[in-house]
């Protein structure tokens, strides 16, 4: 697959890791000695995205007005990354299935035409499928992009990837920190039995807080704050309203003074 020159759309909730997958699937394919160009789709207006994809021409001339060049003229020779495709508008899906099919583009405001050539890879938290049959993605280029399918599951269908990544982000915040925290057994029962429905940033958010908290350089099942009753990502899931507990808010004081 990483081989090949053909579109990978990788499918996936939020933070499951889509974006380090395309990095490694560029890494290793045969466009890997160029760039790899990444474009954030999500919340982004029409213009914006155009700009950002197609590049903007001046009416002014130089040096009143500068021609910038779009992430798809700077991905030639090497691969275009669009994050959340499914969030683009469908007045932008038409143009950026032009530029498919026809390998060529003209930059906003511009006359001439540029060829491109590169490799797309593009990621979705979204159905793309019910997205098409409610009219919100075209099914032309649903059918461009969807060439070579990956599906990233959740973390929590994935426990053995949990341990490793903790550990690993663990080791970052003791490079930050300039200290030597590990695990307790104890502590991967923990880690493995939460739900984690934000994946990776959750997951690391848990790490980061728990090893800033923790007392000593072993990190046991009781530094977590899901075992002292006051996991707010788990509130938040259910709609909980968060009311912490004076002794809690002190002990956790105490705590962060260490």
């Amino acid at each position: 697959m990483a081989r090949s020159n053909a579109p990978v759309l990788i499918r996936g909730e939020w933070g499951t890791g889509k974006g380090c997958l395309a990095e490694l699937i560029h890494q290793r394919s045969r466009r890997s000695q160029q760039a790899i160009v990444r474009v954030d789709c999500a919340g982004m207006p029409d213009e914006v995205i155009e700009s950002q994809l197609f590049g903007y021409e001046p009416r002014l001339r130089p040096p009143e007005g500068q021609a910038r060049e779009g992430a798809i003229e700077r991905a030639v020779g090497g691969t275009l990354y669009l994050h959340e495709i499914g969030e683009i508008s469908v007045a932008t899906q038409a143009k950026l299935l032009r530029v498919l099919k026809e390998k060529e583009f003209v930059r906003i405001g511009g006359l001439r035409m540029i060829r491109a050539d590169w490799r797309l890879l593009a990621s979705t938290s979204i159905d793309l499928e019910k997205a098409v049959a409610d009219g919100r993605f075209r099914a032309d280029l649903y059918y461009r992009i969807n060439v070579l399918p990956m599906i990233l599951r959740p973390l929590r269908e994935r426990p053995n990837d949990v341990l490793l990544l903790a550990c690993e982000l663990l080791a970052e915040w003791n490079h930050e920190n300039g200290v030597n925290r590990v695990f307790h057994p104890s502590a991967f029962e923990v880690i493995t039995k939460c739900n984690l429905r934000g994946n990776i940033v959750e997951l690391e958010n848990c790490v980061r807080r728990t090893a800033a908290l923790a007392v000593g350089e072993l990190i046991t099942a009781d530094e977590f704050t899901c075992n002292q009753g006051c996991c707010l990502s788990a509130m938040c899931r259910v709609g909980v309203r968060v009311e912490l507990r004076e002794g809690l808010i002190m002990s956790m004081s105490r705590r962060e003074l260490l």
